[in-house]
């Protein structure tokens, strides 16, 4: 199964999705905002990292781009999670460097299928 970074300032939301993700045999990282999510992402080399968009020290959208400006990071996909449901969101999200979107409340089969896919597609970090 996948090493996931959840960069996630919710308490409820991070712990109910985590426990879903590790009965899934996920092994599952936190940070709770996008300044410690990239500096998590730069130590751990998660294979995915599921971004809240909106976070506090530095939001998902400029957590992102550093990620994707980073050659030692750029290939890690991520996933948007945001509250924010239009299509406007979604397509600032992928503007950013986000690889796929969900919106919250997570639908988790959705979110298992994305990481999935994602997954399947994207390289191994290396580095």
């Amino acid at each position: 199964m996948a090493k996931i970074l959840l960069v996630e300032d919710n308490e409820m939301n991070r712990d109910m999705l985590s426990r879903r993700l590790a009965r899934q045999g996920h092994e599952v990282l936190i940070a709770v905002d996008g300044a410690e999510g990239v500096a998590k992402v730069a130590a751990e080399r998660p294979e995915i990292v599921l971004m809240d968009m909106s976070l506090p020290v530095l939001d998902g959208w400029e957590a992102t781009r550093r990620l994707k400006a980073d050659a030692a990071t750029a290939s890690i996909p991520v996933i948007a999670l945001t509250a924010h449901a239009l299509a406007s969101d979604r397509e600032q999200a992928l503007a950013a460097g986000c690889d796929d979107y969900d919106t919250k409340p997570t639908d988790l089969p959705r979110l298992v299928e994305k990481i999935e896919r994602l997954l399947g597609q994207s390289s191994p970090a290396t580095g």
